[in-house]
């Protein structure tokens, strides 16, 4: 191995630094416990209201209060009495059962039973087809 002569080297140290540590790092455990061993000033803040839900239940109540107040009836609008007793009116003089009335609007027989019997909620679709079928006007004035 003649001829080879000492190797050189000519690279360069690396240094690695730490970056500073973020809000989030400051504020971490570990990180106070580390700065009070070395002596370094350490801030503390009392949030106010801090742990408890004092804020967010005070206002959740009133919103709930307020809306109570607001939503007083909490039924749906039901068939009227009037609209019951036309509807079997007219169809006891069509001599029709409530499943054929509904056959003859392309419904379920249950549709006519809770409309006969206030159950349903108006729909004025329905209502529509019902008029057709039965040949007479069951809103309004007749």
């Amino acid at each position: 191995m003649a001829g080879i002569g000492p190797i050189s080297q000519d690279w360069e140290p690396v240094v690695i630094r730490k970056k500073a540590p973020n809000a989030a790092a400051k504020k971490d455990e570990k990180a106070v416990n580390a700065a009070r061993r070395s002596g370094a000033e350490i801030e503390t803040l009392k949030k106010s209201n801090a742990g408890t839900n004092k804020a967010a239940s005070s206002s959740t109540s009133l919103n709930t209060r307020k809306l109570d107040d607001e939503t007083e009836n909490l039924a749906h609008d039901r068939v009227p009495t009037e609209l019951k007793k036309a509807i079997m009116q007219a169809r006891t003089e069509k001599k029709l059962t409530q499943s054929q009335l509904a056959q003859l609007i392309n419904e379920k027989p249950q549709i006519i039973q809770e409309y006969e019997s206030g159950k349903a909620i108006p729909n004025q679709q329905i209502i529509t087809k019902l008029e057709r079928a039965l040949g007479t006007k069951l809103r309004g004035k007749k």
